[in-house]
């Protein structure tokens, strides 16, 4: 059975090697491989574009890494503090707090980060009743209901928005928090869950994140190696087109090639131009997953010429806060390979929902706003040896209130043979991409089991016309 997977990011990437695993004829299309993942290293610095690392609690990115003989390293966590910036100066979020949730009494109530008035409306958590389960709801409602405005937005907006790029307003807690959701109806308390759900966490030395000795574009190196089907490259697919049972794809250099089995790992924007052919309805819902835009912006500095002790992971900010940063992660302090000995590396993160036109400015400008925020802020006004800027334009895509029905109502709407991956439907972090490629396999595999009769013997995977 020959399999064509659209789009070379992790989540293609991850789709092509498991279907190559089991038998099935693969190619892969895209203009580059890799996605987001993109490592530059230059002058003894690894600096990340895109993703740095990925959680272990989702097995499948460890899991993968070390499948492919990768090195692995993690955090440095007896280093791992977060400060958040508040009115202008930065704060050690206080120990115990769990996501958004204080698991110790003293810690919490010695932070000067919130409000007595504003502790006391999250202690108020420990008595408010569950809501009944009515389907989904916004993860800033969910928060002011349980834990109060102060927290949504000190705490709970910039960490998560941290993690999604995403409006809190909007941001579906079924499809990004449902641990939150199942908290609180087991235990009542959100408060009451965290402890607990600390209390029977296995007792571990295993970070919580790990990474690539030598940057993330280690794991794309190594699954482009590992393929042994085409790969074509410097290419897009402008079309697809059914005939009988075989699809046909249509390259932008003219190029075609047949195939039983089709996966878009494409942006949703890109696979709903794609599929209309086959339901209105299918594009119409794809093209409503919205994506903002941003950047990174990574600069390394001689360590002598920092005053800042940089010691922590970083810090994010409160959108508060009158700052032109989302957050700023202290890379060579949170893993080390990243930068010289003599040296320290910081990546700040620009754009988002609320500061999209900060991405359309040209490199220096971008560099000269975060030079400056980190004067303010950080009181660094040393030149930097080294800058790179990495702009992710409508690259993140944002999970709005009932995404995930959403999405069901997608896939059922796919023809037959033809499956949707990536990051726009069920999780954004690298674990989540790699296992939808994997959950993606398997439903093809599962078409083989129940179809044994069909078999396309056309062109020999890799005949293109």
């Amino acid at each position: 059975m020959k399999v064509a997977v659209v789009g070379g990011g992790i989540a293609g990437l991850t789709t092509a090697y498991e279907a190559q695993k089991h038998g099935l004829s693969v190619t892969l299309i895209d203009t580059r491989l890799g996605g987001k993942i993109m490592t530059d290293t230059s002058d003894g610095f690894v600096i990340e574009g895109g993703p740095d690392s990925f959680i272990t609690q989702k097995p499948w990115g460890t899991a993968l890494c070390q499948e492919l003989g990768l090195e692995l390293i993690s955090t440095n966590d007896d280093r791992r503090k977060i400060y958040i910036l508040r009115r202008g100066k930065l704060h050690e979020m206080p120990d115990g707090l769990m996501m958004v949730v204080p698991t110790q009494f003293w810690p919490f109530i010695r932070s000067p980060l919130i409000s007595w008035r504003g502790k006391l409306r999250m202690g108020m958590d420990l008595f408010i009743k569950p809501r009944p389960l009515n389907g989904d709801e916004s993860l800033a409602h969910f928060i002011q209901r349980r834990l109060g405005q102060e927290a949504l937005d000190i705490l709970a907006e910039p960490m998560m928005a941290g993690i999604y790029v995403a409006d809190a307003e909007t941001l579906s807690l079924q499809a990004t928090f449902p641990r939150f959701m199942e908290l609180e109806q087991k235990y009542g308390s959100l408060t009451r869950g965290m402890i607990a759900a600390g209390k029977h966490r296995p007792s571990t030395k295993s970070s919580l994140f790990m990474t690539v000795k030598g940057g993330l574009q280690g794991l794309v190196d190594a699954l482009e190696r590992a393929l042994t089907g085409q790969l074509l490259l410097g290419r897009q697919v402008k079309s697809i087109d059914r005939q009988g049972e075989t699809y046909w794809l249509t390259c932008d250099d003219g190029t075609t090639l047949d195939a039983d089995v089709v996966v878009l790992a494409t942006p949703a924007y890109v696979s709903a131009e794609l599929v209309k052919p086959f339901s209105i309805e299918l594009a119409s819902l794809l093209n409503n997953i919205r994506y903002v835009s941003t950047a990174t912006v990574s600069l390394g500095y001689q360590r002598r010429e920092v005053n800042h002790p940089l010691d922590g992971f970083g810090f994010v900010i409160p959108r508060t806060e009158p700052t032109r940063l989302l957050a700023c992660t202290w890379t060579s302090t949170k893993f080390n390979h990243r930068a010289p000995e003599d040296s320290v590396l910081l990546r700040a993160f620009i754009g988002g929902t609320h500061h999209q036109e900060l991405v359309q400015h040209p490199d220096d400008k971008l560099v000269e706003i975060v030079r400056e925020e980190y004067r303010q802020i950080m009181g660094i006004a040393a030149t930097p040896s080294i800058a790179r800027v990495f702009r992710w334009h409508r690259a993140n895509p944002q999970y709005d209130v009932g995404h995930l029905e959403r999405v069901g109502r997608m896939e059922s709407l796919c023809p037959p043979r033809l499956y949707l991956t990536g990051s726009a439907y069920r999780g954004v972090g690298l674990p989540d991409c790699i296992h939808q490629g994997q959950k993606t396999v398997e439903k093809i595999l599962q078409f083989v089991k129940t179809h044994e009769g069909f078999r396309h013997e056309s062109t020999p995977i890799g005949g293109v016309v």
